[in-house]
This record gives structure tokens, C-alpha cells and sequence, in this order.
């Protein structure tokens, strides 16, 4: 029988602000707490963040922390959600970029979809490494040294990368497969 919960005691860390892609946060949420993880939101403030859902805002979602109370060492894996306003807001500030090269530097998984590998562009984790990206920004991901290629999930060591909200299936499912192997490395 198959294990219906294989995050059981996996700690998840979602980092975002206003701006972020509706679907982007919600759908992965929703699937990695049905796996067993326990989730926590992350941001610039405390309260409340608004996410942008098709043309206008949508959903707002409750803070847990704040990114710069965040440690990489609390947690099993990092997801960016994308939208434009949520990455471009986020690569700008210190504490974010941080907290992203400890995932990475600690081999966690760091999971990116849409815009959000602008994030991972910031953090220096894009060069020699395969992703994907939303199609607006493929040529940014290029150009900071990664190869690009045009798949719904591409996973590079513990680098994520997903294109759009129609990708959220197999992104989610990759995360849930990096987690459940690092599981089984430990």
C-alpha cells in the first residue's frame, strides 16, 4: 500500500509576498499538506500578503514569519512561488536572497516556478545548471548562465524549476520525490 503521506515530519518553508501568483502558493500548499508536510509562510511583513489572480489581485494568505526570522535550518525544502510582483519585490532584498543560498548551500531542495527563478538568478545559483522559466524570462535565466530548456518540471541536484500554473502538477510532484529522497539519503 502506497504511503499516503511520505512528508510525514518534513518541514516546508514557502516564502512570497503581495503580488505572488494565486496558484503558484496555493496549489503547492494544499498538495504538500495532503502529503504530510507541515508548511510555513514567509515574508517581508507579518499579517497578511495578497496574491495576483489573472488580472487582478486575488486571495490574501497569513504570514507565519518573517523572512529575516527564517532559518534554512528549520526547515527540508524552499518554494518561490512566481507571478511577476512577488519575485521582482523579493530579489531585491538581502534577508530573501540569503535565506535561498542556505537552502542551496545546504542541498535542500529549492523549488522556483514562473517567474520566481528570477530568484535563484539573484541568489548566483543559476549558472551550469539546467532549467526551465516562464518564457518571458528564459533569456534572463540564459544569460545568467544556466541552460534553458522548455519543460513543465526540470530538477537539476536540489534546483526545482517549473514554467507556469499549468506545470503545478509535476512541479508539485517533484518536490514531493526530492523530499521523499532525501528522506531516504539520510
Amino acid at each position: 500500500m502506497a504511503d499516503l503521506t511520505p512528508l510525514a515530519s518534513r518541514r516546508i518553508l514557502i516564502m512570497a509576498t503581495d503580488g505572488f501568483e494565486q496558484s503558484e502558493l496555493e496549489v503547492p500548499l494544499e498538495r504538500l499538506q495532503d502529503a504530510g508536510a507541515d508548511i510555513d509562510i514567509a515574508s517581508l511583513k507579518m499579517g497578511e500578503i495578497t496574491g495576483w489572480d489573472a488580472d487582478d489581485w486575488g486571495d490574501s494568505i497569513e504570514v507565519d514569519l518573517k523572512i529575516e526570522d527564517a532559518k534554512a535550518a528549520d526547515y527540508d525544502a524552499l518554494v518561490l512561488p512566481g507571478g511577476q510582483i512577488n519575485p521582482d519585490l523579493l530579489r531585491v532584498e538581502a534577508s530573501a536572497i540569503a535565506l535561498i543560498r542556505d537552502f542551496a548551500s545546504a542541498g535542500k531542495p529549492v523549488a522556483a516556478i514562473c517567474h520566481a527563478p528570477w530568484l535563484l538568478i539573484e541568489a548566483g545559483l543559476a549558472p551550469g545548471r539546467r532549467m526551465t522559466s516562464y518564457k518571458s524570462i528564459r533569456t534572463d535565466v540564459a544569460n545568467a548562465g544556466a541552460q534553458v530548456v522548455d519543460e513543465a518540471v526540470v530538477r537539476d541536484a536540489n534546483l526545482i524549476t517549473s514554467r507556469c500554473p499549468d506545470d503545478l502538477p509535476a512541479f508539485c510532484d517533484a518536490i514531493i520525490e526530492a523530499l521523499v529522497d532525501t528522506k531516504a539519503a539520510a
